[in-house]
This record gives structure tokens, sequence and C-alpha cells, in this order.
């Protein structure tokens, strides 16, 4: 579905081509790839490679949300954060995405050339960020999670998963026009594996129009999560094949921009469904 978001006056997306956002983590915890970006030269030089892969967007993070991860310090996010926004906003040509949900983490991320702040509580637990995103003229991503990282996954109840995101988010996205954050600059995620069970994220995927139709751009991420081992029986060293084919499916529902730490071979997946559909001279 075609979708545009912007972010500090840069258009992130413009077409019905989905775009992929590549992960980088400089946490030493992640569920995935902690300890990979164990320096500041790392975690850069991870960025650059998956922008050379074909990134269309960069996603720092350094505050680990698996499940029964531990929240970390302010101190500590920013000693993680900042210095490799700072260095990849000067060697990297594309938007780049905080992951946070601290105010100051993300002021100061977007002072070093951040675009957008990708919270995974929708603006809702430090209640300083949205000013911080306002002021800043950022693009933000608003996801769903039930509950907290720390307990998400221990028995998450739903009467109808997709209708409960779906108002969700809804909400959400009324409360941040409020504030002053425009649609376009709004893209939503249903937060697949924050709090769902496996048929909960199955459920979400096979609807994704349904989130496509709030008129926000959709942000997927599936890449390597526990429902991709659950189907499979895979660990997560050996889902890629399992995320390319989630995040494709996704795509297809509509979604405009798939989340993975593999650039790659979701790139290439892309441009051969794009290829396909007719719409490669898009882009």
């Amino acid at each position: 579905m075609m979708r545009t978001w912007e972010a500090r006056g840069r258009l992130v997306l413009a077409d019905r081509v989905p775009r992929v956002m590549g992960i980088v983590n400089v946490t030493p915890d992640s569920f995935s790839d902690g300890g990979r970006a164990e320096t500041l030269e790392d975690a850069v030089e991870q960025g650059i490679r998956l922008v050379q892969e074909g990134a269309a967007i960069l996603d720092i993070g350094g505050e680990s949300s698996r499940p029964g991860s531990e929240p970390v310090s302010l101190e500590e996010e920013l000693r993680r954060v900042v210095p490799v926004v700072e260095a990849l906003a000067t060697r990297a040509d594309v938007p780049i995405s905080v992951d946070t949900t601290k105010a100051e983490v993300a002021r100061q991320a977007l002072r070093a050339g951040a675009a957008i702040v990708n919270d995974i509580s929708a603006l809702g637990l430090d209640q300083g960020l949205t000013r911080v995103v306002v002021e800043a003229g950022a693009g933000v991503v608003l996801m769903h999670m039930q509950g907290a990282p720390r307990t998400m996954q221990v028995d998450p109840h739903y009467n109808d998963v997709v209708a409960e995101v779906l108002e969700f988010l809804e909400r959400r996205i009324a409360w941040a026009e409020e504030m002053g954050i425009p649609r376009a600059r709004i893209a939503i995620d249903p937060g697949i594996g924050f709090g769902k069970t496996t048929e909960h994220n199955l459920l979400i995927l096979r609807n994704i129009d349904r989130f496509a139709n709030l008129g926000c751009a959709v942000l997927i991420g599936t890449s390597r999560k526990r429902v991709l081992g659950e189907l499979t029986g895979r660990p997560v060293a050996e889902r890629g094949a399992a995320t390319v084919a989630s995040s494709l499916a996704a795509g297809v529902g509509g979604a405009n921009v798939v989340r993975v730490h593999d650039v790659a071979p979701m790139v290439d997946a892309i441009k051969v469904w794009t290829a396909i559909r007719g719409w490669d001279e898009e882009r």
C-alpha cells in the first residue's frame, strides 16, 4: 500500500516498495546478536555494511528489549548509543533511527544526527519523549507491547488480539497528533513478539492490511524471533530464511518497513518480489 513517512524534513518512504531497516544493536545481551558490536568501531562498521547491503534505514539500540531483559541506566544507554549515531550520521547517507524509550537518549541522539525515534512504549513511558520528537520534527515509531520486556511473555492474554492492538495504536496515533506530531511522521508497529504468543503473532501477520488502513506507515519486525523458532524448530542463528519469508509476507499484506538483522537477503527478496509485481521502476 502506498504510504509516505517523513522524518526531519526527509522522505523515508515515498512509494509502495517496502524499505529495509537494518538493526545495529550495541547491547551485550540482545537475544539475537548481543555483544557483536562491542566497540564503537564494530558498530559503525556493521552499520556501514548494512547500508552497503541495501538498508534504507539504520536502527541503533542500546537497551535490550528481549523477553526477561532488565532496563539499563540512562548514563549507560547514552554511552552506548550516542557515539554510534554521531559516527554513522556522517558516514551513512540513510535516516538513522534510535531505539529508545528515554527522552534524554532521544534528545542527544537526534542532536547527533538521528531522524527517527523508535519507541517500544509508543511514547508511553517517558512523558518528555513526546516533546523531544515534536521539537526536533522527528519521525516516530509507535509500537504495541503488552506488559514490560521483563514479564511480557509470561502468559500474554487477549480476547481479540488484532482488535485490541488496533485499538491501542489508534489511540496512540490520535494522542501523538494531539500533541503535535503529524500523521505523516508516524509509523506504527504491532509489536511481533512483545507480549504475544505464536498464535497471536500469526493472527497479526495475517491482518497487516487492517493496520495499514490506520493511515500510517507500518513497520514489522519478525527478525529471528521466538515465533519463527517455534514454527521451524531452528535456533536463533538459523532463522534467516524464516525472517525473509515472514517479512515478505508482511510486505504483501501492506507493511512499508521491515526491520531485520540480515539485510542482504531481505533486500534481494524485495527486489525480486517488486519486479514480479511490476513495481521495480518506481524506485
